[in-house]
C-alpha cells in the first residue's frame, strides 16, 4: 500500500483528500504545520507527498526545497495562489506538479496515482537520475550542465560552471588561486591568478543575494577560497 503525506493547515480540505485517497486503497498520513510536516517528510519514507504552499511553521517552497535536497519523492504542490510566478517557481524547486484550489478530488486521485506509477516505472528501470548538487537555494545540474538560484536558472559560461562545481563538490576546503586555476584551467598561473579572481566575482553576481557579504563562496584573505556549507 503506497504511503502519502498530506502537509496542509486547512482541516477540512485535508480530511476530503485523505478520504478519497484512502477508498482508493492509499494510506494517508496528515501534518497541519510546516516545520512538523517538513521533519516527518524527512524522517520517514513516503511514495508521495501533496504539499500546501501556505502553512504556519514553515511555508511550501522551503519545505519542497529541503526535501529535494536529499530525496526524489514526487511532491504535488497545491494552493489558492493562480499566479504563474508561484507554480514556476515551486516546479523550479522540484515539486512535480501543482494543482490551483478549489479543485475535484478525483482529479487529486488521478494525478496521485499517474506520479506514483511513472516514479515507480523510474526508479524500476534503472534510468539514471541527474548529477545534482543542492544547498540553500543553490542547485547545480552536473548532468544538464545548468544552475539555478531559488528556481531561477542562471546562465553560466563553461569556466564559470567548472569553477563553480569544482568549489561546491569540495566545501569547507580552502583553496588558493593557484590552486583553482591549475585544477579549472589545467595549467600553470604565472601570470593569470586575475583570471580567477574575475571568474569567481561573475559567479558570485549570479548566485548571491549580495556580492560584498557571500553566503556560498568566502574569500580568505592571503590565502584563497573557499565555498561555505
Amino acid at each position: 500500500m503506497a504511503r502519502i503525506l498530506i502537509i496542509e493547515d486547512e482541516t477540512a480540505i485535508a480530511e476530503l483528500e485523505k478520504d478519497y485517497l484512502e477508498l482508493s486503497d492509499f494510506e494517508v498520513v496528515l501534518e497541519s504545520d510546516g516545520s512538523g510536516g517538513a521533519a516527518r517528510a524527512l524522517d520517514e519514507d513516503f511514495d508521495l507527498i501533496i504539499l500546501d504552499l501556505m502553512l504556519p511553521g514553515m511555508n511550501g517552497f522551503d519545505i519542497c526545497k529541503l526535501i529535494r535536497e536529499t530525496k526524489n519523492t514526487p511532491i504535488i504542490m497545491v494552493s489558492a495562489k493562480s499566479e504563474d510566478i508561484d507554480k514556476i517557481r515551486g516546479l523550479g524547486l522540484g515539486a512535480d506538479d501543482y494543482m490551483t484550489k478549489p479543485f475535484s478530488p478525483g482529479e487529486l486521485v488521478a494525478r496521485v496515482k499517474a506520479h506514483i506509477e511513472r516514479y515507480q516505472r523510474l526508479t524500476a528501470s534503472g534510468i539514471p537520475t541527474n548529477d545534482v548538487i543542492e544547498i540553500r537555494g543553490l542547485k547545480i545540474d552536473k548532468t544538464a550542465r545548468r544552475v539555478y538560484v531559488n528556481g531561477e536558472e542562471k546562465a553560466f559560461t563553461t569556466k564559470e560552471f567548472d569553477l563553480l562545481t569544482f568549489l561546491a563538490e569540495n566545501p569547507n576546503h580552502v583553496f588558493t588561486k593557484e590552486e583553482i586555476f591549475r585544477e579549472i584551467w589545467e595549467m600553470e598561473s604565472i601570470g593569470d591568478i586575475a583570471t580567477v579572481t574575475v571568474h569567481i566575482k561573475k559567479i558570485r553576481e549570479k548566485i548571491e543575494d549580495s556580492s560584498s557579504k557571500p553566503q556560498y563562496i568566502e574569500t580568505i584573505w592571503g590565502v584563497g577560497y573557499r565555498f561555505k556549507m
